[in-house]
């Protein structure tokens, strides 16, 4: 974006033909790729053939015989210019390297294509914020970019990520059909492309054996996970994640071995290879309570440093308390044990019931606010954004205790009324919904509450929150669970939801819904 003689960006010239104010955010500007429409420095030079661009001899061409004009189908012409002018808005928008953040002013970068400086651009403005619950220099999926300039199948998962997302972005949430335009329409492509070529990469890697890799290729089947919520959230993810699971268990060994040595700019391998590994922990714990019984296996091993290491929402997708994953691992499981076993002995059964009653009253007992002192970063963290990640927590414990009592019901045959939660849930909910950074964070909380909720006023309200989940994070899985929840409800009438823990996994597709 050009400065003017003060030294400061201008606007762009879409947004002021569009009469909207520029955010300066950079070329292309945030305000024109949301829009979804080019972003043009300057007022974009028109090519047409013809003697004139309007009036009566538009369209109008001298060919042969100068006495006799022919007439060109403007229609057809129009359309091409149009396709062409999408075709390299991307790539011109990054032609000059001095529109990326100094973060990206790495050497590597000069030798890519100027679409893939593009997508990594995009990735670094908007994936690396959307996939952490607050962002910072300290971003572990911005670290990553460094690794992916050097190793082929992180960054085509990376650039797969980005150019997924900004197709997305031009779908809308009553109507999720490929966008009409040319601009999303590329994108469309090209994350199909680089999806296919970070496959095809992994698979070759993966049957080569090549351990040497386990780091970049953990990370990249680490963001095609991400990349599953954002295409749909159902079934590639937990082959995924299984994969995943494998490397890690054969690569903590020599993990722990490098420990301290710095392998990127500001953090080591080691914390980036912890992070990933609690993601995966949480993916797969918050996963598995609307899968099949039994349909996971066990949870992802994590290094001693990664299980004592103290939890910051700075190094977390979720921001799930480690206390209330825990106990979600435990309701999980008693559930896995209920579908797949019968008890023939009542003391098996009432130890079961009395383990889960303990559990229950251990998260009624878990103090947020106390959980929200213990993250607070390095400096001092505001008592709002203490009170913000209460409020955050709060959502995840009342969701646990709705999941965690139906758990029990199912041991105990019981048909306990949860409309009090379900309330305060909606509640903490509606206190969220204005906080973008915490609100991307609980479409887990809301499915489950869409779950229980037995009346109108409240299922429209769980409504109006997928639909700010998707404006904020125009994550396709989102779609999914607001039409999971609608055919939910057409099939439960007034009736009383309590077996869903066991129904929600037989849908026929393994959903994500985090």
């Amino acid at each position: 974006m050009p400065l003017n003689a003060n030294g400061a960006m201008n606007p762009c010239w879409t947004c002021r033909n569009r009469r909207v104010q520029c955010d300066l955010s950079g070329s292309p500007c945030a305000k024109c790729i949301k829009a979804g429409v080019e972003c043009f420095d300057k007022r974009p030079f028109r090519w047409v053939k013809g003697v004139a661009i309007r009036g009566n001899l538009q369209g109008y061409s001298y060919e042969g015989n100068p006495d006799k004009p022919k007439k060109k189908p403007r229609a057809s012409k129009l359309v091409q210019a149009k396709q062409k002018i999408s075709e390299n808005a991307l790539v011109r928008s990054t032609e000059d390297t001095r529109c990326l953040p100094a973060a990206l002013q790495d050497p590597s970068l000069l030798n890519l294509d100027r679409l893939s400086r593009y997508y990594i651009n995009y990735y670094n403005e908007h994936i690396c914020k959307l996939f952490i619950v607050y962002d910072s220099d300290r971003n572990p999926f911005r670290s990553l970019i460094s690794f992916g300039l050097k190793d082929p199948v992180l960054q085509k998962a990376i650039l797969a990520l980005a150019a997924r997302h900004h197709a997305n972005t031009g779908k809308s949430f009553n109507q999720i059909e490929a966008s009409t335009s040319p601009n999303h329409a590329n994108a469309d492509r090209d994350a199909l492309l680089f999806k296919h070529q970070a496959m095809e990469a992994l698979s070759r890697i993966i049957g080569a054996g090549d351990t040497a890799k386990n780091d970049t290729t953990v990370a990249s089947i680490f963001l095609l996970i991400f990349l599953d919520l954002l295409e749909s959230g159902s079934d590639g993810w937990n082959f995924h994640l299984r994969g995943a699971k494998s490397l890690i268990k054969s690569y903590l060994p020599l993990l722990e071995s490098q420990a301290g040595i710095n392998h990127g700019p500001g953090q080591t391998l080691q914390e980036i290879w912890s992070f990933i590994s609690m993601q995966i922990r949480s993916i797969e714990t918050l996963g598995s309570t609307f899968l099949r019984p039994k349909l996971l296996s066990e949870i992802a091993p994590t290094s001693p440093e990664t299980i004592q290491s103290q939890e910051t929402v700075e190094q977390s997708f979720l921001g799930c308390p480690e206390y209330l994953l825990t106990a979600i691992r435990f309701f999980s499981n008693e559930r896995d044990t209920i579908a797949g076993s019968e008890f023939t002995e009542q003391a098996n059964l009432d130890t079961h019931v009395q383990d889960t009653t303990s559990m229950l009253e251990l998260v009624r007992n878990f103090d947020s606010y106390e959980w929200a002192l213990s993250v607070q970063g390095p400096t001092q963290t505001p008592v709002d954004v203490i009170n913000d990640l209460c409020t955050l927590s709060e959502a995840f414990k009342t969701a646990t205790l709705i999941y965690g009592g139906r758990v029990l019901d199912a041991l105990t045959g019981d048909d306990t009324t949860q409309d009090e939660l379900v309330s305060e849930l909606l509640g903490l909910l509606h206190l969220l919904k204005t906080n973008d950074a915490l609100f991307k964070c609980v479409l887990w909380a809301i499915f489950v509450a869409g779950l229980e909720c037995r009346t109108q006023a409240q299922r429209d309200f769980l409504i109006e929150c997928l639909e700010i989940f998707w404006r904020d994070t125009s994550c396709l899985n989102v779609i999914n669970a607001t039409k999971i929840l609608r055919d939910y409800w057409e099939q439960l009438g007034s009736g009383t939801p309590s077996k869903w823990i066991f129904d929600i996994g037989c849908l026929g597709r393994d959903w994500l819904l985090l």
